[in-house]
């Protein structure tokens, strides 16, 4: 009866979820992140610049925190 409450949430595909775990970037950033580089790179996409955050991501070993943003907007413009 109770296992229903107990099961995990549903998988979610938004590019928010795909990009930010629990330890690393809170909504504020991840916002102030995106502002910053859509307004350095308006002709990418809005997925290809969470492309090249999850690059920026994966050669860090995987994490963000730690970076400054400027620090990961260089980063991610190289990529982009």
């Amino acid at each position: 009866e109770n296992f229903l409450h107990k099961t995990s949430a549903p998988f979610s595909t938004n590019s928010y979820d795909a990009f930010i775990s629990s330890n690393t970037l809170n909504l504020s950033s991840f916002t102030k992140l995106m502002k910053k580089l859509q307004e350095i790179h308006p002709e990418a996409s809005r997925d290809r610049i969470v492309d090249a955050l999850l690059e920026v991501r994966k050669n860090n070993k995987g994490i963000l925190s730690g970076l400054s943003i400027d620090s990961i907007v260089k980063r991610t413009s190289v990529i982009l």
